[in-house]
């Protein structure tokens, strides 16, 4: 009996998600250990101000090489090849870079702004070499459907960054406080130092732990596989470098352009804490990216692909929209994971967890460019995200400060998802269900806004009617769907 492809995703998403979802997060506990323990509102802001660099840095440095990975390994048939084709380029970058990255350090600092961090800036460039070199490994464990060893070794690594960060700013300052006054490091103001510290040796072993899949490599330049390699991938680099500049351009351009530069990192770790309350929704939509992938380029020679691929996407976007839900009608819950001092910035929740669920739906629309090999369309709406970002960032934080920046994140998204879904309509058509999609949505949004309206100065109160709501949801999914799901199971009872 054939296995249901929706079904199958779904598996495929769970079981990514254990390598996903439960580092990202344990790495999430780290959020509350930093902004209630350990570092004030500035030192939190320069950490979230180097990784977003980092981010950015690492798009560029893995080339677009994952996605062109699996589309050639597909085409093909030879993995291996392309696996040493891929790792050749990403190999390559990365050292270049980390050459000239050290040979330059003081002027890069400097830039930055962060001339008192070099130690930090260093470790940041050392996380991407290293977290370059593993990425096409971890991709041939997902094209190979490994995903226990895919998650061991996430898992793996994300314990050794909570242990080592325990270790280096709580366990060794309080047992061996006049021993660690005499490392150099211990001496400074801060302690973020040893935030990176924890990445590197965590980036280090999964480095290791991907040995079986390196050992096999072999540097190649096949010129002609290259080219083709290199021309399918170029416009996913620029995808994903625009996709990081949309994603991350708020942390960066905050710090240069909020009218007080002495509160900038103040204001940068207000933001970021309370962006970080959106991990559910980046959680589910990483889980997802990594399943879907490799899914919808094996189902895209089967008869019913376009109608598997409107199925996946009504789905998609009911359990979205049931995350958005879920965590801005529990605010008075979630928001107990960061510090009380950081609670200013919750106001951008709603308008984070919205625009997630945008890049999300833009992902799903992805596979008409990606299947019809014109990536150079998606890379120019990308593009047109950019703009967006930047520009209503630049004109509007001076005015709005970081409230500013999270409108900006909705607005690109939505942007980039309608003129996707416009665009893909010529190229590549889907019928996707609009009318279910729109009713959905325009459903969980009216429950949001009716929260607000319900709402009670009773805690208690407030969240048995919030629940309530959630509820009426999940009802109203399950009254719409169950058509389907009865259907589904009589074929298969059928067959």
């Amino acid at each position: 009996m054939a296995i249901n492809p929706i079904k199958k995703l779904a598996g495929d998403t769970v079981i990514y998600g254990l390598g996903t979802m439960v580092p990202r997060l344990l790495n999430y506990l780290l959020v509350p250990f930093y902004t209630i323990v350990v570092f004030n509102q500035s030192q939190y802001g320069q950490i979230t101000s180097l990784y977003a660099y980092l981010a950015v840095l690492l798009v560029i440095l893995t080339f677009g090489m994952e996605t062109g990975f699996f589309r050639y390994a597909n085409l093909t048939k030879q993995p291996l090849k392309i696996f040493n084709l891929a790792s050749t380029v990403v190999f390559i970058l990365s050292v270049l870079f980390l050459f000239l990255s050290v040979l330059f350090i003081d002027d890069i600092v400097s830039t930055l702004g962060y001339s008192d961090s070099k130690i930090s800036v260093l470790l940041v460039i050392l996380i991407v070499v290293l977290d370059a070199f593993t990425a096409i490994p971890f991709a041939y464990l997902r094209l190979k459907e490994k995903a226990k060893r895919f998650s061991i070794i996430r898992i793996a690594t994300v314990v050794v960054n909570i242990v080592l960060n325990l270790t280096f700013l709580v366990l060794i300052p309080k047992y061996f406080g006049e021993f660690a006054s005499e490392i150099p490091l211990y001496q400074g103001n801060s302690l973020i130092v040893f935030v990176f510290i924890s990445n590197v040796a965590s980036s280090s072993l999964a480095f290791l732990l991907l040995w079986p899949e390196w050992r096999n490599f072999k540097i190649s330049l096949d010129k002609v596989l290259l080219a083709k390699l290199l021309n399918y991938s170029y416009p996913i680099l620029i995808i994903g470098i625009a996709g990081i500049i949309n994603e991350v351009a708020d942390k960066i351009l905050l710090k240069y352009f909020l009218p007080d530069p002495a509160t900038a990192d103040a204001q940068i770790g207000i933001y970021g804490a309370s962006y970080k309350l959106a991990i559910l929704m980046m959680l589910f939509i990483q889980m997802f990216r990594y399943a879907a992938e490799p899914f919808f380029f094996a189902e895209s020679d089967k008869k019913n692909s376009r109608q598997t691929y409107s199925r996946v996407m009504t789905y998609f976007v009911i359990f979205t929209w049931f995350i958005f839900l879920g965590v801005n009608l529990y605010i008075d819950v979630f928001k107990y994971f960061i510090g009380e001092k950081f609670w200013a910035g919750l106001a951008v929740v709603p308008i984070v967890l919205a625009a997630k669920l945008f890049l999300g739906v833009f992902y799903n629309l992805s596979v008409w460019y990606k299947l019809t090999n014109k990536t150079i369309y998606g890379a120019a709406i990308a593009l047109i995200g950019v703009a967006i970002t930047i520009g209503l960032n630049i004109i509007f934080i001076p005015r709005y400060g970081f409230m500013a920046s999270a409108w900006a994140n909705f607005v690109c998204y939505f942007t980039v998802m309608f003129v996707s879904f416009i665009w893909g309509r010529k190229v590549f058509k889907v019928n996707y269900n609009i009318k279910k999609l729109m009713a959905y949505s325009i459903l969980a949004v009216g429950l949001f806004f009716l929260s607000g309206l319900l709402a009670h100065n009773d805690l208690g109160l407030r969240l048995l009617i919030n629940t309530g709501l959630i509820l009426v949801y999940i009802a109203a999914v399950f009254f719409f769907e169950r058509r389907y799901f009865v259907s589904r199971n009589l074929n298969s009872l059928s067959g």
